[in-house]
C-alpha cells in the first residue's frame, strides 16, 4: 500500500496534478473550485528551486500551519511554477503557466495574484516581511479593498 501511495504521489507530481499539499496547478480546476466554494484564488508565480525570495515566501508563509488553516477557509491556492528543470512538468502545464504569467502581467518571482471567486484579478503582490500572520493581514486588506 505504501509503495502504491508513493507511486501515485510521484505520478501526480510529474504530471502536474498538484504542487504541494493544498496547492493546485490546473487553472481550469482552480476556477471551478473557487466558483463552487465562493473563495478567492491566490496564484503564486514561483521559481521554486532557484528563486531566493520565492523560497523565503514559501518557508515563512505558505508552509506555516496558521496560513494553511486560513487559506483552507478563504482561498483556492494555485502554484504556477517555473523551476530550472521543467522536465517534470508537462508541455501543457508549462504553456498554461507561461500564458498566465503574461495574462496577469507578472513581473518577476515571486508574483502573487489574487482573483475574486468569479476570476477577476483584484490585486498583485509578492513577498512581504513579517511571517504568516502579517501576510494573512496583508491579503485580507487586499481582499477588503477590492
Amino acid at each position: 500500500m505504501r509503495k502504491l501511495m508513493t507511486t501515485l504521489a510521484v505520478l501526480a507530481i510529474s504530471t502536474g496534478a498538484f504542487a504541494a499539499e493544498g496547492w493546485l496547478t490546473d487553472f481550469e480546476k482552480v476556477k471551478e473550485k473557487a466558483k463552487a466554494e465562493n473563495k478567492y484564488i491566490l496564484i503564486d508565480f514561483s521559481g521554486s528551486d532557484w528563486c531566493g525570495w520565492c523560497i523565503k515566501l514559501d518557508k515563512e508563509v505558505f508552509q506555516k500551519e496558521v496560513f494553511k488553516k486560513w487559506a483552507d477557509e478563504n482561498l483556492v491556492l494555485m502554484l504556477a511554477d517555473f523551476p530550472l528543470d521543467r522536465s517534470g512538468q508537462s508541455k501543457e502545464l508549462c504553456e498554461q503557466n507561461e500564458m498566465l504569467f503574461t495574462k496577469f502581467k507578472a513581473e518577476g518571482y515571486p508574483t502573487v495574484i489574487l482573483l475574486a471567486p468569479e476570476g477577476k484579478a483584484i490585486a498583485k503582490t509578492g513577498y512581504q516581511p513579517g511571517g504568516a500572520e502579517a501576510y494573512i493581514k496583508h491579503l485580507e486588506s487586499l481582499i477588503s479593498d477590492s
